[in-house]
Formats: C-alpha cells, structure tokens, sequence
C-alpha cells in the first residue's frame, strides 16, 4: 500500500514538475513577444513606415524566432530530464551532426553571418532601393539568409547574403536626380539659364511637390558642349526614393517652358557646303577612250 502511495506521489511530482516547465515556457513566450514590441516602439517613437520602424520590425522578428526556438528547446530538454531519460547520447549526436552540417554547409552558414552583420550595421531596410551582387531593385523581404529584390519591370530577384560583397543604397537618408537639358547653340545662353532657374524655383516651391525635395532644386550652369547643343545640368536633392518622378515633372515642365518663350532644344544639325566655279572659267571634261578590242574579235 505504502509503495503504490509512494509511485503516486511520484507521478504527481513529475506531473508538477512537467506543467511548471511549460507555464514558465510558456511566460517565456509571452515576455520575448513583450520585450519585441517595446524594442520596435522604442525605436520608432513618433515615427511610422521610416528607417528607424523598418529595421525595428526585422529586429523584433528576429528577435520572437531566435527567442521562441531557445525557450522551446530548453523546455523539450527540461522535460525529458524530469522523465529521467538520458539526454546525453542526444547531445552528443547533434554536436556530431551540427559538425557534419557545418562542413557540408558553408555557404549556408556564410549567408546567416552575412545576414547577421548587414542587419547589426544597419546597411540596408525594407522599401530601400539597392544595388546587390550585380541586381538592383527595392528591398522586399529580408532575413538572415537572403534578400528579396524587385526590379523596376517587376522581375523578383532572390540574393543570398553571402554572396553581397558590396551594397549600394540608393535610398539612404536623400536621393538626387541629376538631369541634363540641351539647347541648340543659336541660343542666347544666359536667357536659357534664367528660364531654367526659374522652372527650378517656382517647381521647389509648389506645395503638391515641395514635400518630395529635401533641398532647393540648382541649375549649375552650363555642363558640356555636345554635337547637337549646349548640356546644362540641373541637381534636384529629394527625399529618398522620390528622385525618379520628380526628375520626370521637370523635364516636363522645362519642355512647357521652352517652347512658351521659343527656345529651342537640342537637335542634329548638318551643314553640306557646296562650292560652284566660278564663272567665266574653261570646264574641262575628261577624253572619251575607247574600250580596248575583244581578243578573237575582227
């Protein structure tokens, strides 16, 4: 009697002991999802869909998996002890296998330290606009083994972070579009420069537009001397990823502009110079010759 008292309460006691295990897990969970969300709001205070919220949210993601596998790993460890079996042989094949893997993955693992270094240095985020082991493209998705790029005609490019050797973000902190106007060289220059520094000036100061600028659009001057006109180059400074449709409202603009004060455009030119004798001089014309005979002919 006393013995079947005693394996009750033994059971009692491993049951306890296994349902401590998992409430604790279980307030593991709850305080990773906890401490994910104040991260993604402490960093983001005040601000919605920016850098600083974008790369919140990648941390905390990885933050909830990386905490989740942890916490469920040690109540799976935990539980197993509590029934008294021997987790050692299960510890010394993973070391053996997690070895195996190592050798047998190595790119793998380059990709996940990569991943690890480009988020840990802040190199790029989500809605960022990157050029990446030879493609270019906004930043979609982004894990620790690969990014997800979507070119310009919706083509989507998967890269995986170990082969990212160089990354250039066109979309950090400003973009500039640099745009090139030509006019033809029986132009007066200076009145060109004026009409483009105005269109410059009255498009920064639109209010539909100016939002998009993070500076004041420049008309530098006269850039180059091309075969079919005069280049003047423009600088418009803009906020990131914002430089494409404001490059194109002002060529539309400029084009308005010229064409309502007669300025004319760049175009191909070609000048053919005839040069006539002059008159009163002898014209010479070259002898008629014969062909030469048929041999066999008569």
């Amino acid at each position: 009697m006393n013995r079947l008292l005693g394996d009750a309460r033994i059971d009692a006691l491993t049951a306890t002991r296994i349902a401590l295990i998992w409430v604790f897990a279980w307030l593991g969970f709850y305080l990773v999802k906890v401490i994910a969300r104040r991260v993604t709001a402490a960093a983001t205070a005040g601000e919605h869909g920016g850098v600083h919220h974008q790369r919140a949210q990648t941390v905390a993601q990885l933050l909830r998996s990386a905490g989740f596998a942890v916490i469920l790993f040690l109540a799976v460890f935990s539980t197993l002890q509590t029934f008294q079996v021997n987790v050692t042989p299960f510890l010394e094949g993973a070391g053996f296998l997690g070895l195996a893997v190592s050798f047998g993955a190595q790119s793998l693992v380059k990709d996940y330290f990569a991943g690890f270094f480009i988020l840990f240095e802040n190199q790029f985020v989500v809605g960022d606009w990157i050029d990446v082991a030879g493609k270019a493209g906004t930043v979609e998705r982004m894990t620790l083994r690969i990014v997800t790029l979507r070119d310009t005609d919706g083509t989507i490019h998967i890269v995986p972070n170990g082969q990212i050797a160089t990354v250039s973000n066109k979309t950090r902190g400003w973009s500039r579009a640099v745009v090139d106007v030509g006019v033809s060289y029986d132009t007066d220059i200076d009145q060109a420069l004026a009409v483009l520094r105005d269109v410059a000036r009255e498009f920064g100061n639109d209010p539909a537009w100016a939002p998009r600028f993070d500076s004041a659009p420049e008309v530098l001057g006269v850039e180059a001397f091309g075969d079919t006109g005069v280049t003047v180059r423009s600088f418009l400074r803009t906020r990131p990823a914002m430089q494409a449709e404001v490059a194109r409202e002002f060529r539309r603009r400029v084009i308005v502009r010229l064409e309502e004060e007669g300025i004319k455009g760049a175009r191909t030119q070609q000048v053919i110079n005839i040069h006539n004798p002059p008159s009163g001089l002898p014209t010479t014309t070259a002898p008629a010759v014969a062909p030469p005979p048929i041999p066999g002919s008569a």
